[in-house]
């Protein structure tokens, strides 16, 4: 074996893992927000759990990748804990499935035409041949994507043929055969396995050089054996290493994770032994072939699931004790690995759009509650505290949604989406500030003992519901499938800036009249102003709801067509309004 050789196989390794990189990438961009709906279906049960993990690591040919993905849901909250069991155990399953698609490099074909075309060093230039078509002639962004995946799995194939060319000079040589030899010891083996995939970060690579040593004849069942279990060892570094700078819940799905090759290995590794001490299996010292390291791959992973599976809770509880609980943790947090996998950053974006969408309306609710039913001492506090959340909120997400779409390629849905929340979120942060404003209106009530007449007393009654149902209705209508309801809040929005003008005169006659004092006027403009501000932006954010939702993304002047709106629907649902807050 010569330096050409060893160029080769590194050559080939190079091929194989940019190759594998390439089609993951390509199949997250081609399944877009699938995987996000996949993995919501396994919050049901850790069955689910299972048979999504399987599915997902299937499409993105990486459990690392899969691992990951799981330590970036749990630290910003897409999942919980228990619910990743289900998956990192599906994942180990789902990832044996590269090995098999390898192990087709072993076919004898013969003359058989047929046969000849299931070698990868066939096939693999057929996928490379429609992935370059599609990448060099399509126009649209959805079929280069599916170019991508083509050419990638024709790289990583053409890798594994590369890798198995240069080992084909070993089987002749007597000092290969004795360091193979050393792997006969479990131990040894283990070990060796963990370091080498440790070192790659890739426990598809790492079984397919030992498929591709296999093909030299050398490798025995004996050796395989070991280093197989200790590849499933080295694939737990990506996770080991994607877990630092997370929350404790995200470092315990690697802990799970871990938890779950160590005793996976020790358990097995011992048993097979101990038993093969009684019987003295024959075939320990057969020469293994691609097939068979592809089928102790899978037989590890399935006998490992099915022995662990039924202690879901107890490693969840195992991983508590590796992880202890700290007291500082950050309250949210968005995890710029999810990146990577953009339509899943895109769906955490809007979970944490949801979280801040429900702060700004708590608080929001609490103010009003305190203008009309008198202040408390705890909602002011809470309605405090919370509008500093909300801004929180508002700058985390404004900085990752313009990392997001300025550093990665977004599909359209996904573009689209996340315009919409950068629009949104300052609207949202504005509501948050109002009811700021109001909870402040209602301790100088408070504190200063000011009574309102009666007057002005049933015209805060009047518009206070209103505003809190055109914020209601808006949020709803953000966060709904379709936003049909968005076109009924330009006439509600109407009718309460007619309102707040129709009482801040009012009010201003009042004191004219003696009836109200100055620093009561002053406070009432106040809280009429912070109305007709909250129904504005109640009323931006149901247009950027409808523009989004109705795929009107490409209008310059839809907000001023959506606000300035008249037809005979709206001139109803005006009148109606009209009626039902007697404006």
């Amino acid at each position: 074996m010569d330096v050409f050789s060893f160029i080769t196989l590194f050559g080939g390794l190079a091929f194989f893992l940019y190759g594998m990189h390439l089609l993951s990438e390509s199949l997250k961009k081609t399944a877009g927000g699938r995987l996000e709906k996949l993995l919501n279906k396994a919050t049901d049960n850790k069955f689910k759990g299972l048979a999504v993990g399987a599915v997902i690591t299937i499409a993105i040919q990486s459990s690392s990748a899969m691992t990951v993905m799981l330590v970036g849901f749990v630290n910003s909250g897409i999942m919980e804990l228990p619910q990743t069991v289900g998956v990192i155990f599906g994942s180990d399953i789902g990832t044996t499935l590269t090995a098999w698609i390898l192990s087709l490099a072993g076919i004898d074909s013969g003359d058989n035409i047929f046969l000849k075309l299931l070698k990868p060093s066939c096939f693999s230039l057929i996928f490379a041949l429609i992935g370059a078509i599609l990448l060099t002639m399509s126009k649209k962004q959805h079929r280069k994507d599916i170019g991508s995946m083509c050419l990638g799995f024709a790289i990583l194939m053409q890798g594994m043929t590369m890798m198995s060319a240069s080992m084909e000079p070993l089987k002749e040589m007597d000092s290969f055969v004795s360091i193979m030899t050393a792997f006969k010891n479990p131990i040894l083996g283990v070990l060796a396995g963990a370091v080498v995939t440790g070192i790659i970060q890739s426990s598809a690579a790492a079984i397919g050089i030992l498929q591709s040593i296999s093909m030299t004849g050398q490798l025995t069942y004996g050796m395989a054996i070991p280093l197989v279990m200790g590849a499933n060892i080295g694939t737990c570094m990506t996770a080991v290493l994607s877990s630092i700078g997370v929350n404790r819940d995200a470092k315990r799905v690697t802990a799970i994770h871990v938890v779950i090759k160590l005793i996976g290995v020790i358990f097995w590794l011992a048993v097979f032994y101990i038993v093969n001490a009684v019987f003295d299996f024959d075939f320990m010292n057969s020469g293994v072939n691609i097939v068979g390291v592809a089928a102790i791959h899978s037989v590890f992973n399935i006998a490992t699931t099915i022995l662990l599976f039924p202690f879901s809770k107890l490693l969840v509880k195992i991983a508590h004790l590796i992880v202890k609980e700290t007291d500082e943790e950050q309250e949210f947090k968005l995890d710029e690995r999810l990146m990577l996998t953009p339509p899943i950053a895109v769906a955490e974006c809007h979970n944490m759009m949801v979280n801040m969408i429900n702060k700004a309306q708590s608080g929001l609710d609490k103010s009003m509650d305190m203008l009309l039913n008198g202040y408390n001492t705890a909602d002011f506090d809470f309605i405090k505290k919370n509008e500093e959340r909300v801004d929180g909120y508002e700058d985390i997400l404004g900085s990752y949604l313009m990392k997001l779409t300025t550093t990665q390629h977004l599909n359209v849905e996904d573009k689209n989406r996340s315009s919409s929340m950068l629009q949104a979120i300052g609207e949202v942060e504005r509501i948050a500030d109002h009811a700021n404003y109001l909870s402040d209106s209602a301790e100088e009530i408070e504190t200063k003992h000011l009574d309102f007449s009666d007057a002005a007393d049933d015209e805060l009654k009047r518009v206070i519901p209103a505003v809190r149902d055109i914020y209601t209705m808006a949020l709803e209508c953000y966060l709904s499938p379709d936003a049909k309801n968005a076109e009924n809040i330009g006439p509600l929005r109407t009718v309460i800036s007619e309102m707040c003008d129709k009482f801040k005169a009012n009010h201003v006659e009042r004191l004219s009249e003696g009836i109200c004092t100055t620093e009561q006027g002053f406070v009432f403009n106040d809280i009429l102003y912070s109305c007709v501000r909250i129904a504005e932006h109640s009323l931006n954010i149901a247009a950027i709801a409808y523009r989004f939702k109705s795929r009107n993304a490409d209008s310059d002047t839809y907000m001023h067509d959506f606000k300035q709106r008249k037809d005979k629907i709206s001139e109803r649902k005006y009148q109606e309004y009209v009626e039902k807050y007697k404006a």
